[in-house]
C-alpha cells in the first residue's frame, strides 16, 4: 500500500502542479490548506501527528511565514519536533530568501519548480514506495564457461530468501537457459525480460517485484522462451535502479561478455563476484573477463571453486591454490566455493542450488551473507 504524501500551500497554482506531479509518481495526496497548526489536520490526526506520520511533506513558499510553522523548536506545527522529509517548494529562482525560509521550517531541501519536476517526481515515488535504504547488489559472472556462477547465483537469493530477507534474482545472461528453469519453474506465472524491453525512466518498484514469478520466496526475472534476447541499457538501467530502491539483497547474474546493458548493470553493483575453477586455463580466461569488468565496477572479488564436480581436478597443480589464483588475476579474494556432491542431480529433480541448507554451497552462501550485510567481506575472503 503506497503511503500518503503532505502538502501544505494556499497557493491553488502551485497545489495544482504538486497534485499532478503526485499523480505521476503514483502517490496519494492529502492537502491541507493553510499553515497555522489548529487547521494542519486530516484524516482524524491533529496537526503535529499529522506532520510526523507523513513519509514527506512538501510546503509550499506562500505558507513558510505562516503562524504554526518554523517555531522554535524547528519543523511544522507548534510543538511539533524537526524531522526529515519536509520540502520547501517554490517559483522564484532569483528569491535567495527562499533557503532562509527553509532553514526556519526545518526543511531537508528546497525545490524550485518547473526545473525540478522530474527531480521531485522522483522523490515523491521513493516517498511513496517507502524507500529507504537501497538493496545490496551483487552480480555473479564467471571466468570462463561452465564455471558455476549460475548456480552460485540461484544459492545466493535462495539463502538470502530462506532467511527472511526481501529477495530479487535478477538473470542479466540471455543465453544462459533461464534462471526461473534453474529454480524449477519455468511454467510460473509473471512477466519475463522481454515485458520490460522498452522501460524507460523510473519504474515503481513494489510494480516491478509484484508482476515477477515468485520461487522459493525469490522475485526472479528471467527470459522467456522466445527470440528475443536483446535488453536496451535504458531498460536495464529502470529494471535494476527499481530493484535496488526496494531494500533487501539482488543478485544478478552476468554474461561473461561486457556490452553497453551489462555495463549499466555493473555501475549499479555494490560488489562483483567472478567464479574461477582452480584451474590455468580458466585463470586465463577470467583474467580476459575480469579486465572488462574493472572498467566500469569498483569491487570486484574473485571466488575460487575448488576441484571437483564434471571434469574432476585437471590443471589443478601444485602452488595453484586460492591465494595464487587471486593473486594472478589482480583481485581480492572473495573466497573458496566448494563442489557440493549430488548438486546437478538435485536441480535436475527441481531441487535449486541452496535448497539443502547443510550443503556446502549452502553454509557457504549463509557466512557470504553474513559478512557482506555487516559490513562487507573482507579480504580474505569466505571460506566454507
Amino acid at each position: 500500500m503506497a503511503e500518503t504524501i503532505l502538502i501544505v500551500t494556499e497557493d491553488e497554482e502551485l497545489l495544482d502542479d504538486l497534485l499532478r506531479l503526485c499523480a505521476a509518481a503514483g502517490a496519494e495526496a492529502e492537502v491541507a490548506h493553510g499553515a497555522p497548526a489548529d487547521r494542519l489536520s486530516w484524516a482524524g490526526w491533529s496537526g503535529a501527528a499529522a506532520w510526523e506520520k507523513v513519509p514527506l511533506v512538501l510546503v509550499g513558499d506562500d505558507c513558510a511565514g505562516a503562524e504554526g510553522l518554523g517555531c522554535a523548536s524547528g519543523g511544522g506545527p507548534r510543538g511539533a519536533p524537526r524531522r526529515p522529509g519536509v520540502l520547501l517548494v517554490g517559483r522564484d529562482l532569483d528569491d535567495s530568501g527562499v533557503w532562509e525560509r527553509g532553514a526556519r521550517i526545518g526543511a531537508e531541501g528546497v525545490v524550485l519548480l518547473p526545473d525540478a519536476e522530474s527531480w521531485l517526481t522522483g522523490r515523491i515515488a521513493d516517498a511513496a514506495e517507502g524507500v529507504g535504504r537501497p538493496a545490496l547488489t551483487v552480480g555473479v559472472l564467471g571466468g570462463r564457461g561452465g564455471s558455476g556462477a549460475s548456480t552460485l547465483a540461484c544459492a545466493l537469493a535462495v539463502t538470502a530468501a530462506r532467511e527472511g530477507r526481501r529477495t530479487m534474482l535478477v538473470d542479466a545472461d540471455p543465453l544462459g537457459g533461464g534462471m526461473d528453469v534453474l529454480l524449477g519453474g519455468e511454467r510460473a506465472e509473471g512477466l519475463r525480460w522481454p515485458a520490460f524491453a522498452e522501460s524507460r525512466g523510473r519504474l515503481g518498484g513494489v510494480a516491478l517485484e509484484e508482476s515477477l514469478p515468485r520461487l522459493h520466496d525469490v522475485s526472479v526475472l528471467s527470459w522467456d522462451r522466445g527470440e528475443s534476447v536483446l535488453i536496451p541499457a535504458d531498460a536495464m538501467k529502470s529494471v535494476l535502479s527499481a530493484a535496488r530502491r526496494r531494500a533487501g539483497v539482488v543478485v544478478v547474474d552476468l554474461p561473461r561478455r561486457v556490452d553497453e546493458t551489462v555495463a549499466e548493470v555493473l555501475a549499479q553493483l555494490d560488489l562483483g563476484l567472478v567464479v574461477v575453477p582452480a584451474e590455468l586455463r580458466a585463470v586465463a580466461a577470467a583474467h580476459r573477463v575480469s579486465s572488462r569488468a574493472r572498467l566500469v565496477l569498483r569491487d570486484l572479488r574473485a571466488l575460487v571453486r575448488t576441484p571437483g564436480g564434471p571434469g574432476g581436478p585437471r590443471g589443478y597443480g601444485p602452488g595453484l591454490d586460492e591465494e595464487e589464483v587471486a593473486r594472478l588475476l589482480g583481485l581480492s579474494l572473495a573466497g573458496e566455493l566448494p563442489w557440493e556432491p549430488g548438486l546437478l542431480d538435485d536441480v535436475d529433480r527441481g531441487v535449486p542450488p541452496g535448497a539443502r541448507e547443510t550443503g556446502a554451497l549452502a553454509r557457504f552462501c549463509r557466512e557470504f551473507w553474513a559478512q557482506a550485510l555487516n559490513g562487507g567481506v573482507s579480504d580474505g575472503g569466505v571460506a566454507a
